[in-house]
């Protein structure tokens, strides 16, 4: 098989790789799932080692997932992965997870935790958080309904607001005496806590903070070098972003008592008051919120262009209505549709239950691409793979493996959210069969679709 990125524009280097990949991955969990981790783990120990294994998984599973972004520089990302590895149905059913769960999802969790945060800044009763949501999502819909230049200016100056608070967290953070005893051994439970429940739980817990480096692959047809520069930028900048969630986390329980963060999602607050004071905090507080809404405009410009490429190629139901446009050339109908699912799962104010479905959902596909990594090699030798996984088979089935690990853990600790996760993904069973009858397609092709980005 030739090579398949002809007629890209490689202008890509290692430091624009290295860039895509940090801000992809940092996000809204950084701030808001340390709640949940130290609630699960109960201690510093197994909170500092649960952040350092969401780490090191997600560089393997960057890594793997790379190969396979390498060998299909296309549009469409995962969706494109499972489509060419497993065929038309399963290509259809990654972009109905997406389009149905995953996207409208990580909108409705960081409308709540933008909620959350504007709450507590203002000191609002918890029973605006939901309402508050609510208008952060619509404004961001109705923002990028403008043009994708103002979606993108947006995104932009969200860009620089998310590293200036973590930069003056971890900056003044260990300046701040404490009056906690902060110790990484032994690595142990808290109190009235399983060892390996406990970890595996807070592992998951992890995963909505590196979520986002899917989608780093897909830039590889463009680069320079990607063999050389691609495992290097994802290695590199994996590990720059688990340095800085550590570092962070480290901070909030150097200067907090651990039951003050756990199931606290306003934590970071909480850790900056204690910091910088009351007015510092504040000014913390309000670049957090700034950060949380780019997030926020980076997943909404996305996730509507995947319903509305489905909608266009007949791959949804009233898919004549999916792919509807506005005068300024963008997806509305697909948007208004998609706020609408978000809105429906922000009525249960469930943060963690929320990102823990998303995280099961999405991560069922990518075991499915880190597998297709070892299969293609067996079934398609010839493929031209202009960078290979290194450490290879070592690294995909470190992926695998911790990819299984977690999706056992969410079944069996999140039964019911797994099983709505599920059963909403089935849906799309029977539509693929009827439609495939009705318009007769042989192939799931979503090449117009766009990744998300954080």
């Amino acid at each position: 098989m030739g090579k398949q990125d002809d007629g890209l524009k490689k202008s890509i280097g290692f430091f624009p790789a290295f860039a895509t990949v940090t801000g992809s991955v940092i996000g809204t969990g950084v701030f808001f799932k340390a709640s949940a981790v130290t609630n699960y783990t109960g201690s510093i120990s197994l909170t500092m080692l649960v952040w350092f294994l969401g780490g090191f998984i997600t560089i393997c599973a960057g890594l793997t997932g790379a190969e396979l972004a390498a060998a299909y520089p296309e549009t469409g990302g995962l969706t494109r992965y499972i489509e060419h590895s497993y065929g038309g149905f399963w290509g259809f059913m990654a972009g109905w997870a997406q389009a149905i769960i995953y996207f409208p999802a990580n909108v409705a969790a960081i409308s709540i935790a933008f909620g959350t945060q504007f709450a507590h800044l203002f000191t609002l009763s918890n029973s605006w958080i939901v309402p508050i949501a609510i208008i952060s999502a619509l404004s961001v819909t109705s923002l990028n309904w403008i043009s994708a230049k103002v979606g993108g200016w947006v995104t932009s100056v969200s860009l620089v607001a998310k590293l200036i608070p973590l930069a003056l967290i971890v900056l003044f953070g260990f300046l701040h005496e404490g009056p906690v005893e902060f110790s990484l051994f032994p690595i142990v439970a808290g109190p009235h806590r399983n060892l390996i429940t406990a970890m595996g739980n807070g592992l998951l817990a992890t995963m909505f903070a590196y979520d986002g480096w899917i989608h780093v692959g897909n830039i590889s047809g463009e680069m320079k070098n990607p063999r050389k520069d691609l495992p290097k930028a994802i290695s590199l900048g994996i590990a720059v972003v688990m340095l800085v969630y550590i570092l962070v986390n480290a901070v909030f329980m150097y200067v907090l008592p651990i039951n003050q963060i756990s199931g606290n999602l306003n934590a970071a607050s909480d850790a900056s008051t204690a910091i910088f004071g009351g007015m510092g905090s504040k000014l913390v507080t309000i670049g957090i919120l700034i950060s949380v809404y780019g997030g926020l405009n980076g997943y909404t410009m996305t996730s509507m262009r995947v319903p509305y490429v489905m909608g266009k190629e007949h791959k949804l139901p009233f898919g004549n209505v999916f792919a509807k446009l506005n005068k300024a050339g963008i997806p509305w109908a697909a948007g208004a549709i998609q706020l609408v699912i978000a809105c429906l799962m922000m009525l249960s104010g469930q943060f963690d239950a929320i990102t823990n479905m998303l995280i099961f959902v999405i991560w069922i596909f990518y075991v499915m691409a880190f597998i297709a990594v070892i299969k293609l090699r067996h079934t398609q030798p010839e493929l031209y793979r202009p960078y290979k996984v290194p450490l290879y088979p070592i690294i995909p089935l470190i992926a695998i493996v911790g990819g299984l690990f977690i999706l056992v853990v969410t079944l069996f600790t999140e039964f019911f959210t797994t099983i709505i996760g599920i059963a909403v993904t089935a849906i799309g069973i029977p539509i693929y069969f009827y439609l495939k009858k009705k318009w007769r397609f042989e192939e799931c092709d979503v090449s117009g679709l766009k990744s998300a980005v954080d």
